[in-house]
């Protein structure tokens, strides 16, 4: 009897610390296998004669079903105006980007389904939920948000630290961009009744740590994520992945996903 065949997943990204995570955690998949990877430069490890090993977005989505990226900026940008001439399904994990880059996606979203969530983890998208709902109620506490990660981490605040601060904005009908401090120095006054701090602490081999604090006079509480192995994003992304290929074009979340 003749196996069904595996959706095929393309990498980007595949050369950095998840990107490696990705390849191994498709090794042993009942319903995905490898079908291509992007690299900039050389490749560390081997492939199978199957796997399409390219530096061209054009060349790696003709070889696979559906895409996970874990990249950079530029390379996402790459490749979804290579998907705008053949879509396929996106799931985009990478941070940092500019608005027109945001912009890029959600043009891509109408043309194929697109998938992104600056964090893979089923805990951050439970704690993005509670934070709104803690934020509105307890519309007198002072916000505080503080993220830790590893000494490579090349953006801060962190892509998750600023999508918590998003929702903590949200659930007070604020922008967080018209409230967000991201640094106290000198005489800087006392902290005013809105601003949302979103700090960045960056040492050792931290996967990645998140605390949002709700702070009042006599009490605060802390809401705390901490991921202890980078696997929590790789297998996330594979979770969305084998979501993402039966849904129809749109810009979904990790939320979606996961139906919470």
């Amino acid at each position: 009897m003749t196996e069904p065949r595996k959706t095929k997943v393309g990498i980007v990204g595949s050369t950095g610390r998840v990107g490696n995570l990705l390849i191994n955690n498709l090794e042993n998949d009942p319903e995905l296998s490898l079908g291509s990877v992007h690299v900039f430069d050389g490749v560390e490890r081997t492939f199978p004669a199957s796997v399409m090993v390219t530096n061209s977005m054009k060349v790696l989505l003709e070889n696979c079903d559906v895409v996970i990226d874990f990249s950079a900026p530029e390379a996402t940008q790459e490749l979804c105006e290579a998907a705008l001439e053949n879509p396929k399904p996106l799931v985009i994990a990478t941070t940092g980007f500019t608005m027109h880059q945001q912009n890029l996606m959600r043009e891509a979203a109408k043309e194929m389904p697109v998938l992104y969530a600056s964090n893979m983890s089923a805990g951050i998208a439970l704690l993005k939920q509670l934070v709104e709902k803690v934020s509105a109620t307890l519309r007198d506490f002072d916000i505080e948000i503080v993220e830790q990660h590893h000494r490579y981490k090349v953006d801060a605040p962190s892509g998750t630290a600023l999508t918590l601060g998003e929702f903590a904005a949200k659930g007070r009908g604020l922008d967080l961009e018209n409230v967000r401090v991201s640094g106290r120095d000198g005489q800087i006054g006392a902290r005013t009744k809105d601003e949302i701090a979103v700090m960045a602490l960056r040492g050792g081999d931290i996967v990645g740590r998140h605390t949002v604090g709700f702070y009042n006079d006599g009490e605060y509480l802390e809401l705390n994520h901490t991921a202890t192995s980078r696997e929590t994003f790789s297998k996330g992304a594979i979770r969305a992945a084998k979501w993402l290929v039966n849904q129809e074009s749109g810009f979904y979340s990790i939320n979606d996903c996961l139906g919470i």
